[in-house]
């Protein structure tokens, strides 16, 4: 990592074999794991947690502070999982008093130009395509994927396994091991493609997409279909995660699709 070039204060805490190219600028209270790729150009702000093995493209922004006004120059952060690939100008920002910490779990990929904001918590193997946007306080479970050009809405939740497509509008929570398209953003099937690379089995894949035709396909509100799920469906810990969802969420779910007139 000797690259006199780039600038690491002297209070960041650095792996011996990081590879840290020209240009970069790395703050004081930042912590940098074993195996971390850091390209040209990239600035790693206070309060940055990277962990093993990550790659940082040219450009990025990692833990500045957070685009809210009622931050007030707390002590928080930005902490990023192991095996993490950050492609080129993506901007994280550390969190604020709601959760203290802004959080990117492992085995992620965020392609160029994605923004994930203050108090968001991302789980493991998710992949964020190009221009992918999260505003603040956004829960993303784990394999969940956004296609490019995504914008997420403050406070809502993404379940596990979850599929968005690319352009949409998230102002509603996408409930797992589903496919969200179309505006507004819309049930349009579960993620099977997804689901199947994972090795998910063909019943339990049916099993989910009964679940599902009971919430969005049999003209039941939402309340109503939870009971009917948890009356008439086997107890499981797909169908228990997804009634669990349901019933946390403060934004209320997205809707089913229907074909207009």
């Amino acid at each position: 990592m000797n690259q006199p070039l780039a600038y690491v204060h002297p209070g960041a805490k650095i792996a011996k074999n990081v590879v840290i190219e020209p240009f970069t600028t790395i703050h004081n209270n930042v912590i940098i794991g074993e195996g971390t790729w850091i390209g040209s150009n990239v600035t790693i702000m206070e309060g940055a947690r990277i962990g093993k093995n990550c790659n940082i493209f040219p450009g990025s922004v990692i833990s500045a502070v957070p685009q809210d006004l009622k931050y007030n120059d707390e002590e928080t952060t930005v902490e990023i999982g192991n095996n993490v690939t950050i492609r080129e100008c993506v901007t994280i920002n550390r969190g604020t008093t709601d959760k203290m910490k802004t959080v990117v779990g492992d085995n992620c990929l965020i392609m160029a130009y994605c923004h994930i904001a203050h108090d968001c918590v991302v789980g493991n193997n998710c992949i964020f395509s190009n221009n992918s946007t999260l505003a603040g306080h956004i829960t993303v479970g784990d394999y969940v994927v956004l296609a490019g050009m995504a914008a997420v809405h403050q406070f809502v939740s993404i379940g596990n396994h979850a599929f968005v497509t690319g352009g949409s509008l998230v102002r509603k929570d996408v409930p797992p091991y589903v496919k969200a398209a179309r505006e507004p953003l819309s049930y349009v099937g579960i993620n099977s493609v997804g689901l199947r690379r994972r090795g998910y089995s063909t019943e339990k894949i049916r099993e989910i997409q009964n679940i599902y035709r009971i919430l969005y396909q049999k003209n039941y509100n939402n309340t109503q279909a939870s009971e009917i799920i948890e009356a008439e469906m086997e107890a499981t810990p797909e169908r228990d995660e997804i009634l669990q969802f349901i019933k946390n969420s403060h934004r209320g779910i997205m809707k089913g699709y229907f074909k207009s007139n």
